[in-house]
């Protein structure tokens, strides 16, 4: 039977993780490492991404840090530019950053707006422009993986913007999919639904309320839940999926529910 590396065609591979430093972003970069991939880590708090690359570094696999604010647009071709030659290649892209804004639509100012845009679909479009220019001019093709939403797939009373964004991130992955498959690159993303981050931590309480609510699997997800998906979608496991969204939400979809109540999910 194969092991992990020889089953995901990753051994060798270098990954780029956009909020690398915590949370889903940690999760993926463990993952990644362990079937292969070096990994750069891209974050906003040095200690943070170097925290992760020291655990990278522990698996065997090379673990490397950018720092950098990819909403500022300026910044994010250095990044990308730094990742690609720091590693020496730049083969998987797996974007972790975003966050929800609550308050009703007639409550939203333009000012948050446009800082939802920012923070869920603008830097995600423009680091994925840069990233496929590398991969392009460097003719080996690869994967990118971003992070949409549940309610970027239904109503999202009360986080109304940030539903629409992460519908943005889902037509962009499918768009960027046609656009680029000539030039062997996938383009997939992930739909997070109640997931445990560092912004939403867990507790017993939290989990008991699951267990007895409508939600299908009664329990929150968990950072490595994303993590896999993105090693899964990152890898030759997925070679012939491009342009979907992957639901990761414990089949809250599936049973059609209004999270009334519940929390908000957060990447």
């Amino acid at each position: 039977m194969p092991d992990e590396t020889s089953l995901f065609g990753l051994q060798g591979k270098k990954a780029l993780i956009i909020g690398g430093g915590q949370g889903m972003g940690e999760s993926s970069a463990h993952f990644l490492a362990r079937a292969g991939c070096d990994v750069t880590l891209v974050d906003l708090a040095a200690d943070r991404a170097e925290r992760v690359a020291a655990a990278v570094t522990a698996l065997g696999r090379r673990g490397y840090v950018v720092v950098g604010d990819v909403l500022d647009d300026a910044q994010v071709p250095r990044i990308v530019r730094e990742a690609r030659n720091g590693m020496g290649g730049l083969d998987v892209m797996v974007s972790i950053v975003g966050a929800a804004a609550w308050g009703s639509v007639l409550e939203t100012t333009p000012a948050v707006f446009d800082q939802q845009i920012a923070l869920n679909l603008r830097y995600f479009f423009l680091a994925c422009q840069e990233v496929a220019k590398v991969m392009i001019a460097d003719g080996q093709g690869g994967s990118i993986v971003g992070i949409a939403s549940v309610d970027g797939q239904r109503s999202s009373p009360m986080r109304g913007v940030y539903g629409a964004a992460k519908a943005g991130v889902i037509s962009l992955v499918q768009t960027m999919s046609v656009e680029w498959a000539r030039h062997s690159i996938r383009v997939n993303a992930i739909a997070p639904g109640h997931i445990v981050t560092p912004r939403l931590f867990d507790t017993p309480q939290r989990q008991e309320g699951y267990a007895g609510s409508l939600l299908p699997m009664r329990q929150r997800g968990l950072p490595d839940d994303i993590g896999k998906a993105a090693l899964f979608l990152s890898s030759d496991l997925a070679r012939y999926i491009t342009g979907t969204t992957l639901d990761v939400d414990g089949g809250l979809l599936a049973a059609n529910l209004f999270p009334r109540g519940l929390p908000g999910t957060n990447t």
